[in-house]
């Protein structure tokens, strides 16, 4: 019997599909063998020049898969991988170069300038004075740092900013500013986010063209020429195509504010029927405003998201939907993590997410490079709200976004004028405004702990959290945290986790470190940290619980968990728990800020135990005169420009 054509038909693509399976696989055993070698021989690298060869990884994530030949070429460039001093550096690069190794080598001033910026970003800068890095190449014993800079600066190596000076102090080319240095990545962060907030205030095709008329002409109107079928799907999904609803029976925007929950609400409906972007402040009751703005959106028929930091914050927000107002009222505000909504809402056939309005909470966690990310995914005409407290502390990542925003004023400020009330709301808006006073609370909502030193601070957070607030407060161990200034000194989170995890699951830390049962955060970068618990070990690495969702951290990125216990206020910020403790004592120096207590305490949900190891009238000085630590940044001179 003959094959007939279709068995033909069939043979051959079957054998066509294994030979692209066999392609495939080569292709990524080539990618492999590759990696392999670039990590062999950038070990070699290292290891001729007397560094661990356990660089090698951090290495070639840093610098590439040329590496090896990077190194060879610019022994200073091992500076670029992280924990590496300049000490480290130079021992490197004489152990390459020999007494060539000299400290004013053109590499090593420029390797010694970048990482300069790079510590500046690490406490939030997005561009530092020219002064300060003279200094810190002086310190560093480069033999002429003016001569340094100006080649590192003529070669365009980093970008440079002049910044406008007093009008007194003026020469007679006119007002003389300071001079600013940028790494390129933060610099063009902050052009493009303020570039694309200029884009949706110039698109914004006006309150007349809102949804509730005739025709909505803005950017959710109709599916883009050429759009996925899965982009017009999202788009019935969030509520721009409703079955049945002809754009004329739908409300309009003054309907839609008059039933809204409550005034601010209302205000902050109008504001964003009028204008595409728009700043919204308040504490944690104040988050309903947001909720009901985006209940109203989808009963207008806009595709609408509402995204939080993260996805305790997003829960919170679902959680205290119900009353929040809108047709749509089930207690589930449709919140996602703002991660989520950039990585899964479909997009247009250019890209840009299938959106009419996306609104932002915990704004004051965004760092540049987020924010601009975000802008720049939103269509023209798009709406924008961004909505959080002023009062809490500014991103992990390098920028102050909400901050600068606010001072700006690109757009309507809409201030909510719900408190956040209860002992702990009270004891927050004090320190808001400068005050630090006790307040009546008669069922320990709030509990003041004096500590004489840091050791007994460290002693009275662990027994609080082991005994005290379960037994007391009915409120189990495990949903506390501590919360410190820093991760270092004797009441960092280091010592603080060492001594938490002896008390509430004592074990030898036999899987890298971590014993089953371990609070554990995972955090590969200073804007990404979820909260979990360790499971197993398994073949892979160790199996973590993250909320509801399990996932294995493989072997290689282990080290990127900590112990989660005790946190840092930047690391607490936009989550709470029902209890919370605060650790604040003097060794915490400058961290010790009134923004710092007031987010700190603004975590606690039923309860908060603040341990002092300051004296009271210490304390209500530091909340009076230790305002937030100051962040160079370039965004608010932009927007003023543009």
């Amino acid at each position: 019997m003959t094959d007939s054509p279709m068995t033909d038909s069939a043979a051959m693509v079957t054998e066509q599909l294994a030979e692209a399976i066999r392609a495939a696989d080569g292709r990524a055993q080539d990618v492999d063998a590759q990696a392999r070698d670039a990590l062999a021989d950038t070990a070699a690298v290292l290891g001729e020049g007397g560094a661990p060869a356990q660089l090698a990884g951090a290495a070639v994530a840093a610098l590439g898969e040329r590496a090896a030949e990077v190194l060879r070429e610019d022994p200073w460039a091992v500076l670029g991988v992280p924990g590496v001093q300049p000490s480290n550096a130079d021992a490197f690069a004489r152990g390459l170069l020999g007494a060539d190794a000299a400290p004013g080598d053109g590499r090593r001033a420029g390797a010694l300038v970048q990482w300069l910026l790079e510590r500046g970003a690490l406490h939030g800068h997005t561009a530092v004075d020219l002064a300060e890095i003279r200094a810190g190449l002086a310190r560093e014993g480069v033999p002429d740092p003016d001569d340094a800079l100006l080649a590192i600066v003529t070669d365009g190596r980093v970008m440079t900013f002049q910044e406008e000076g007093d009008d007194e102090d003026e020469s007679e080319d006119g007002p003389v500013g300071r001079v600013l240095l940028a790494l390129d990545r933060l610099a063009l962060a902050e052009e493009s986010l303020a570039d694309g907030l200029v884009r949706l205030v110039s698109t914004f095709p006006g309150p007349d063209a809102a949804a509730g008329g005739p025709e909505w002409p803005g950017p959710g109107a109709e599916p883009a020429e050429g759009a996925e079928a899965e982009g017009a799907e999202g788009a019935a999904d969030t509520g721009s195509q409703q079955s049945g609803d002809a754009p004329e029976s739908r409300p309009g925007w003054d309907a839609v504010a008059a039933a809204a929950p409550n005034s601010s609400a209302a205000a902050l409906i109008r504001a964003v029927a009028e204008t595409p972007l728009v700043l919204h402040t308040g504490g944690e009751t104040a988050r309903n405003e947001p909720v009901a703005l985006f209940h109203a959106a989808r009963e207008l028929g806009l595709r609408a998201a509402l995204a939080a930091a993260h996805a305790d914050s997003a829960h919170r927000l679902n959680a205290g939907a119900e009353g929040a107002g809108g047709a749509e009222d089930t207690g589930d505000a449709g919140a996602l993590p703002l991660a989520e909504v950039l990585a899964t809402t479909p997009r247009d056939g250019d890209g840009a997410l299938a959106l009419d309005l996306l609104i932002v909470c915990d704004a004051p966690s965004l760092d540049v490079e987020l924010a601009a990310t975000l802008v720049e995914s939103l269509a023209d005409g798009a709406r924008l709200v961004f909505s959080g407290d002023p009062g809490d502390l500014w991103s992990p990542g390098p920028g102050r976004v909400f901050a600068d925003l606010l001072a700006a004023k690109p757009g309507p400020v809409v201030a909510s004028r719900q408190p956040d009330f209860g002992p702990i709301g009270e004891l927050v808006s004090g320190i808001g405004i400068g005050e630090f006073e006790p307040v009546a609370s008669p069922d320990k909502e709030v509990v003041l702990v004096q500590a004489r030193d840091a050791a007994e601070a460290v002693h009275r957070a662990v027994q609080l959290l082991g005994d005290s607030i379960p037994r007391a407060l009915g409120i189990p161990s495990e949903q506390v945290r501590v919360v410190t200034p820093v991760h270092a000194g004797s009441a960092g989170t280091r010592a603080l986790n060492t001594a938490l995890k002896a008390r509430l699951n004592p074990g030898p830390g036999q899987f890298g470190g971590f014993d089953a049962g371990d609070a554990v955060v995972h955090a590969p970068s200073p804007s990404t940290l979820r909260e979990g618990v360790v499971r197993r070990a398994v073949p892979e690495g160790l199996e973590v619980a993250f909320g509801e969702e399990t996932a294995v951290v493989p072997r290689e990125r282990i080290g990127e968990l900590r112990h989660g216990w005790a946190l840092t206020a930047h690391q607490a910020a936009g989550r709470r728990w029902p209890g919370v403790v605060v650790v604040a004592t003097p060794d915490a120096g400058p961290e010790l800020t009134r923004q710092w207590l007031y987010t700190a305490c603004g975590r606690a949900e039923r309860h908060l135990s603040l341990v002092s190891g300051m004296a009271p009238a210490a304390l209500q000085q530091n909340v009076a005169a230790q305002v937030a630590r100051p962040r160079t940044t370039r965004l608010r001179a932009i927007l003023a420009g543009e």
